[in-house]
């Protein structure tokens, strides 16, 4: 399988060829996603949430990310992995995201990574990108705010905010990223971002007329029940079909049904 590169996504956007790209965190999972031909794995700061539990991103930490990005590392076949600079890992000086960009990729193994914000890190990413490590931007919705803005919801609902993320996603580019991710803005900014850059949009909630979309694997799969934003599709009911495994296990345990002649030694 041809190994994906920084130059195979952008040669994609000028083809108007879809980017495909999923968050994945551990070994086994990034073999499987890897196996299929995804253009891009994300190892996610949405760990915190899926996989280790917490309320929100805010408490993961660089070592959280290069952990699970060795894991994923080791599983890839062929994807472009991108991996989240977390909470304050680059938002107060040029040094530290230099610094913590570069750990993440000499010591996790990604081959780019992921920041979220505009104009207000754009000092950073440029910093990064002039470091000789790939950027990936983040513009809308952006979970690491969570306490700024308030909830997970529809992004740029006024001109000022629909004008401001149009600037911000030029800039970003201006600045070295290859990529932007848009999160939960309207599918007619989406459409006007993609065609005013040269590099590729990745959508999540954000219409069908970016150049790629991303979603979070655990919400694609049905591992997640409680909440499906609207955005998500799901592929299939993993929840559904583990809990009923558990079940079924459990009864044959107490049933005497398993082990069977065919699963012990003579």
């Amino acid at each position: 399988m041809n190994k994906k590169t920084v130059l195979t996504i952008l040669e994609k956007k000028r083809l108007n060829d879809k980017i495909t790209m999923l968050t994945c965190y551990d070994y086994i999972t990034a073999k499987l996603v890897s196996s299929q031909g995804i253009d891009m794995i994300l190892v996610g700061d949405s760990l915190g949430n899926v996989k280790l539990g917490y309320e929100n991103t805010l408490p993961v930490t660089v070592e959280d990310m290069i952990y699970h990005t060795k894991s994923v590392k080791r599983g890839n076949s062929g994807a472009l992995l991108v991996t989240d600079m977390p909470f304050m890992s680059y938002e107060i000086t040029t040094e530290d995201a230099v610094k913590n960009a570069a750990r993440i990729i000499k010591e996790g193994g990604a081959e780019a990574v992921k920041v979220e914000g505009g104009i207000e890190i754009i000092d950073k990413i440029k910093a990064i990108s002039d470091a000789k490590v790939p950027v990936v931007g983040h513009l809308g919705l952006t979970p690491q705010a969570i306490n700024k803005i308030g909830s997970f919801k529809v992004q740029c609902r006024t001109e000022n905010e629909c004008n401001k993320l149009i600037s911000d996603a030029k800039v970003i580019e201006e600045a070295g990223a290859f990529a932007v991710v848009l999160e939960a803005v309207p599918e007619q900014l989406a459409r006007e971002v993609t065609h005013c850059l040269e590099i590729p949009t990745i959508g999540i909630g954000a219409g069908r007329y970016c150049d790629g979309q991303v979603l979070v694997i655990d919400d694609m799969l049905g591992m997640i029940d409680n909440f499906q934003p609207k955005f998500v599709k799901k592929y299939a009911d993993l929840s559904k079909i583990i809990r009923a495994a558990v079940k079924n296990y459990i009864d044959d345990v107490k049933e005497g049904k398993f082990p069977q002649e065919g699963n012990v030694y003579k």
